[in-house]
C-alpha cells in the first residue's frame, strides 16, 4: 500500500498546483472547484491508503520477492454459462431504445431486465459457499 499512498499524493499535489495556477490565471470558478475537489478526493484515497497501512502493516505487494499466493485473495465459484448476462443486456437496450421511443417499448424492457437480473442474484444462491479456497491452497 505504499505505493498506492505516495501514487494518491502525487495525484493530489498535482491537482493542487493546477488547481492554484488555475485559479491564479482564470476568472472562472467552475474549473477551480472542479480541480479543487479532485484533490480532495485523490488526498481521501492517499488517507484511507496510510490509514490501512498503518493499521494493518504492510502487505504481501510491498515485499520485493513476494510469491504470488500470497498476494491473492480466495477464489470464488465462476459458473460455466449463463443466458442471464444476454437476457440482461438485452433488456438494458431495450429500456435505452425505449427511452427514446416510448413507454411501450421501455416497459418492453423492464419485462425482460427483470428476469436477467433475478437470474443473476438467483442462479446459484441454494449454492455452498464452503468451498471456496484461496489459489494458494489449490496448489498444494
Amino acid at each position: 500500500m505504499k505505493a498506492g499512498t505516495a501514487l494518491f499524493v502525487g495525484v493530489s499535489l498535482f491537482f493542487a498546483v493546477c488547481a492554484s495556477i488555475y485559479g491564479w490565471f482564470s476568472a472562472e470558478p467552475a474549473g477551480t472547484a472542479v480541480l479543487v475537489v479532485s484533490c480532495l478526493m485523490s488526498a481521501l484515497v492517499a488517507f484511507f491508503l496510510w490509514y490501512r497501512h498503518s493499521k494493518d502493516g504492510p502487505l504481501p505487494q510491498d515485499e520485493k520477492e513476494a510469491p504470488v499466493h500470497r498476494t491473492t485473495g480466495p477464489v470464488a465459484f465462476f459458473p460455466p454459462r449463463s443466458a442471464f448476462p444476454v437476457l440482461a443486456a438485452a433488456g438494458t437496450a431495450l429500456l435505452g431504445l425505449g427511452a427514446v421511443y416510448g413507454l411501450w417499448l421501455f416497459l418492453i424492457g423492464v419485462g425482460v431486465l427483470a428476469p436477467g437480473v433475478l437470474g443473476f442474484v438467483f442462479q446459484y444462491g441454494a449454492r455452498d459457499t464452503r468451498s471456496t479456497h484461496t489459489a494458494g491452497e489449490q496448489n498444494r
